[in-house]
């Protein structure tokens, strides 16, 4: 709500006299929420939106346009303008009381841009659409991308609705085997490595209960196993059973640090470098 006020004056013969001082009291009829239908994002993650305009007016207003900045912010000790969020193409959906209309027109992208909406006395607007975060919205633990629609047009004030999503906060892990030789003699010697990898902004602790297993196909005899280049214990570390090839670590015995997120000072585009950890297995081939 705004006020306004307003005085007349009257002059004659050389004299000016001034009227009282009237008050009155623009009431704002719109309104705007807007939500993502997830609190939280990942990598590559599509967001949908959902903007509720409401009129409580008894005047509809024509030709409203919204501009969304995508989540756009300066890249920390920097000036440069930077976007999280990239508009997913003929995403949008428009509703006028719960009744689906024509698509509105999207005239830009970044900043999104709407134009055309219609907002009927006493009606409830209803937009969707969906935006993908890209390489850069922030990862790391403690981020987050707030995005602000602005609405505009004839008739009314500019007002704004905003939402803010965190990145997911958990492990993220990804495992690779790698065989050394390739190629072994009968009864030869090998090694298997295995590269555990966490992308996520959380370590993988003791709680997680992360547990490793392998079955060896041909069999594997005087087996030794090292975790992070320390020496695993049969029994303590894990359990083998030399008959049939099989091998779990035991609980608790596992852990990967956090990955780590920068922000390239070129591109400001954001690089995740993996928490890792690594088992390595060596044997002898028994057929």
């Amino acid at each position: 709500m705004a006020a306004f006020y307003n005085q007349a004056t009257l002059s004659y013969n050389g004299t000016v006299k001034s009227s009282n001082i009237t008050t009155g009291e623009i009431i704002n009829v719109l309104s705007a929420t807007k939500n993502a239908v997830t609190d939280t994002y990942s990598s590559n993650d599509d967001i949908v939106y959902v903007i509720s305009i409401v009129n409580t007016g008894t005047s509809g207003f024509n030709g409203v346009t919204v501009t969304d900045d995508l989540g756009q912010y300066t890249a920390e000790g920097t000036t440069d303008e930077v976007v999280p969020l990239t508009y997913v193409d003929g995403s949008i959906q428009y509703y006028i009381n719960g009744i689906a209309q024509a698509a509105p027109t999207v005239t830009d992208t970044e900043p999104l841009t709407i134009n055309g909406l219609n907002i009927p006395a006493g009606s409830n607007v209803t937009l969707i659409y969906a935006a993908t975060t890209n390489a850069f919205a922030p990862l790391a633990a403690g981020s987050e991308i707030t995005n602000t629609a602005t609405f505009s047009g004839t008739g009314f004030t500019p007002f704004t609705a905003s939402d803010t999503i965190t990145p997911v906060t958990e492990a993220d892990l990804m495992i690779s085997k790698s065989l050394s030789p390739a190629a072994v003699e009968e009864n030869g010697d090998v090694t298997y490595t295995f590269l555990i990898q966490n992308f996520g902004s959380k370590a993988a602790d003791v709680a997680d209960n992360v547990i490793f297993s392998d079955t060896f196909t041909p069999v594997l005899s005087n087996l030794t196993a090292t975790y992070n280049d320390a020496p695993w214990t049969d029994g303590t570390n894990y359990s083998y059973d030399e008959t049939t090839g099989e091998f779990e670590s035991l609980a608790g015995q596992i852990t990967v640090p956090a990955a780590t997120f920068t922000q390239d000072t070129t591109t400001r585009a954001w690089t995740v470098q993996p928490g890792v950890s690594v088992i390595k297995i060596s044997g002898q081939i028994t057929l």
